[in-house]
């Protein structure tokens, strides 16, 4: 499993000539990033003096980014093998009518779960901001810029999901789906910028 890799093991294999992992790999795993950030500035907040007010928001922070952590460590290894499906889906054979049908049909599924996977990352990303935007606000002062490389990574963690969203609906001939899936898209990103920049606009050093 790729999230059970050493840093350097696993930036080793991201430079090889595999395909995978690949960006929407290292999209979760910025997420993963940001989440840790977003925990730790939390923990660092709890237990400290003046800072009884916010303790037990923090907590459920804490609680909320340890959960997510988890599930991007987790779409690390989701989203390469979907791309492993896509590509299994094209190995299959095509001898026959029924069979190039077949394959067709398992290109699209394929392909519609290697979309959606990293959608899923970018929406749960997105989702993060809220309690950056309360730990960089209200957490320990000492650790606001760890908040503030929260936010920049969830923002790097949604866009480079996104990418990979798209380049896989460009495969995808179930025009509903794409049109779906696009609006979605677009409103991440036109949101994410904005959210991350009234973020660090809190940043006080």
């Amino acid at each position: 499993m790729l999230a059970e890799m050493s840093v350097k093991a696993f930036l080793d294999e991201t430079a090889s000539s595999a395909p995978v992992p690949g960006g929407g790999s290292v999209a979760a795993l910025s997420a993963g990033v940001a989440a840790a950030l977003t925990e730790m500035v939390a923990n660092l907040t709890i237990g400290k003096k003046n800072y009884e007010g916010v303790e037990e928001e923090m907590k459920t922070i804490s609680g909320y980014s340890a959960k997510f952590r988890a599930k991007f460590v987790e779409d690390i290894d989701r989203d390469s093998d979907a791309f492993n499906e896509v590509m299994a889906a094209f190995k299959l054979p095509k001898a026959t009518d029924e069979e190039m049908e077949a394959r067709k049909a398992a290109i699209q599924e394929a392909t519609k779960k290697a979309a959606l996977v990293p959608l899923e990352v970018a929406r749960d990303a997105f989702g993060m901001l809220e309690s950056i935007a309360a730990v960089v606000e209200k957490g320990n002062k000492n650790a606001v810029t760890d908040g503030a490389v929260a936010a920049m990574m969830t923002r790097t963690a949604v866009l480079s999901a996104l990418y990979n969203v798209k380049i896989n609906l460009g495969s995808i001939k179930d025009q509903s789906f794409v049109e779906e899936v696009s609006k979605e898209v677009e409103a991440l990103e036109s949101k994410v910028g904005n959210l991350e920049q009234e973020i660090l606009a809190k940043v006080v050093l």
